[in-house]
Order: C-alpha cells, then sequence, then structure tokens
C-alpha cells in the first residue's frame, strides 16, 4: 500500500511541480483544464464503457451505491452541525460542507485501488462513483451549493446529470450487458488504449489543483474537522454499512477505501460557479489529499480486521 500511495504522490507532484514552474509557460489553470476535460469527455467514458459492458451487475452494486450514500449523507449531516456550531459564514460553509461530503473517487480511488488491489476494482470504483457519487453532487451537491452560494448561477439539478459524458457511457454499456451484445475485440483493444492513459491524467491534474490551497491558513480550523469527517467518519459509516450489507472479502476493502478518498478536485469548479469560498475549499482539498497518505494505509488495515 505504501509503495502504491509513493508512486501516486510522485505523480501528484508532479502536477504540484508543474504548476510552480509552469514549463513553456503554459499556464497551468489552461493545462489542467485540458488534462481534466480529455479526461471527463474521452478517456473516463472509454473506461466506463469497457467495464460496465462486462461487469456482473447485480445485487452487490446496490450494496456498493447503498453504503457510498449512507456515507455521503452522515457527513453532510456532520459538516451542516459543524459549520452551525462554529458559525461558519454561508459562502464558506457550503464549500465546506461539499469538501467534507463527496470523495475524490475517480481522479484518486480509481488509480489507487488499481494499483493496491488490481485492475478489477475499476469496476467498483466505477459503480462507487455513477450509482452514487456523481448522481448526489449533481443533485444534492448542486441544491447545497445553490442555497449556500453568494450571486451563484442557479441551475437545475438534473440537467447537469444528462450532461455527464460518463453517465451516457454507462447507460450504453449497462443495456449491452443486460442484452448480452458481445464486446468486438477491436472495441476492447481500442477502450484498454484509451484507458491507459487516465492514472497519469489524473493525477497530475490533482498536483495542479493543489497549490491554490497552500496559501490558505485562515481556514486551518475548518480544515482539520472537514479532514476528520472525510477521512475518518465518512469511511467508518461506509464500512458498518457495506459489512451489514454482506459486502466482505477485498470487495470490503475496496468500498472502505473509496470511502476514504479525500475531497474530490470537481468540488472546485463548482464552487467557483456557485459563489462559494473557493479558497475554503482549496485548503480542503490540498490537506486531505496530504492527509490521505496517513489515513489510506490505515483504513487498507482496519478494513480487513472483523467487525466488532
Amino acid at each position: 500500500m505504501i509503495s502504491t500511495l509513493l508512486q501516486m504522490f510522485a505523480l501528484i507532484g508532479v502536477g504540484l511541480l508543474w504548476s510552480w514552474r509552469q514549463p513553456g509557460k503554459l499556464e497551468t489553470e489552461a493545462s489542467r483544464k485540458v488534462l481534466v476535460g480529455a479526461v471527463y469527455y474521452l478517456f473516463l467514458p472509454a473506461l466506463v464503457l469497457l467495464v460496465l459492458w462486462r461487469a456482473p451487475i447485480g445485487l452487490d452494486s446496490v450494496k456498493i451505491a447503498a453504503a457510498a450514500i449512507s456515507g455521503i449523507l452522515v457527513a453532510i449531516a456532520a459538516s451542516v452541525l459543524m459549520c452551525r456550531w462554529l458559525q461558519v459564514p454561508r459562502a464558506t460553509a457550503g464549500a465546506v460542507i461539499i469538501a467534507a461530503s463527496w470523495p475524490n473517487i475517480t481522479f484518486l480511488g480509481l488509480p489507487v485501488l488499481a494499483q493496491t488491489l488490481g485492475p478489477w476494482t475499476a469496476n467498483v470504483a466505477i459503480q462507487y462513483d455513477l450509482f452514487a457519487c456523481t448522481p448526489t453532487i449533481l443533485t444534492l451537491g448542486i441544491v447545497i451549493a445553490n442555497s449556500y452560494g453568494a450571486d451563484g448561477k442557479s441551475e437545475k439539478p438534473l440537467s447537469r446529470v444528462a450532461r455527464v459524458p460518463a453517465i451516457w457511457a454507462a447507460l450504453i454499456a449497462l443495456a449491452f450487458n443486460l442484452t448480452d451484445v458481445p464486446l468486438p475485440q477491436w472495441i476492447e483493444g481500442l477502450l484498454h488504449l484509451m484507458s491507459a492513459a487516465i492514472v497519469p491524467l489524473m493525477l497530475i491534474s490533482v498536483g495542479m489543483a493543489l497549490r491554490q490551497g497552500f496559501g490558505q491558513r485562515q481556514h486551518l480550523r475548518l480544515v482539520i474537522p472537514v479532514a476528520l469527517i472525510q477521512l475518518l467518519l465518512m469511511p467508518f459509516v461506509v464500512w458498518r454499512v457495506a459489512a451489514a450489507l454482506g459486502i466482505s472479502g477485498d470487495t470490503l476493502v475496496a468500498v472502505v477505501l473509496e470511502g476514504a478518498m479525500p475531497s474530490m478536485v470537481m468540488g472546485i469548479v463548482i464552487a467557483d460557479r456557485h459563489g462559494l469560498n473557493v479558497g475554503a475549499y482549496a485548503a480542503a482539498l490540498t490537506a486531505t489529499t496530504l492527509l490521505c497518505f496517513i489515513t489510506l494505509p490505515l483504513w487498507f488495515h482496519w478494513a480487513r480486521l472483523p467487525i466488532f
């Protein structure tokens, strides 16, 4: 696990170094948007199509989604109570709630699982994301952002869901899966080739996004509770719910690790679009990403223990 995380953080470090040095005078945010756009619109849908076309879809998929949504809802409740207790301003509270409640499933969770437990875990990561995290962040998350935002852009949550390329790829793949449409070898090879680009591009883009958080020391009092909720409370809830639903073995470990991921990178876009405190979100993203180097190995060990 430590070796895997060192490899992951080395690539994140490449992205962070890029943001500081800006080789070729390429502006960091513009470069990050190109990388994220390529993954979001092209390579991730290819991986979703490849995995879900052949994946066993059944009761375990429902269990994974139920455990993931349980973790998200508990994290939302805990972060709302925390913001009220600390009397956090609304624009900052909205950013904090989203930072504490939605983990970085795709950009960090997917590569960590694949390198730690094997390629089969892509199915767990994609189902965790597409059946739980993506639908809830683009519905409940948008509602929260609209509610707490200051001069943010209001929009219909369901319209956002309908514009996600990976969602459409998932629907197509599930239709092919359930109707037993064979996967042609040449298409499988193409999808494999496209999917291979995801891990390095995602990790480098995470590193590029972190620099903004290093100068946000004024948000330290909020970053600590966010890290406790995101890195400890959420995976604990996911662990207990998943185990209670009968998920076990390496699948349970994979589900718990996904719940233990740091704040999602795409939350910065939501915070900016809806007038939330982007600095507070960037601070939470940076802190939870760095701290997960400590907490992920712990959860990798704890998730293998008998449920007490």
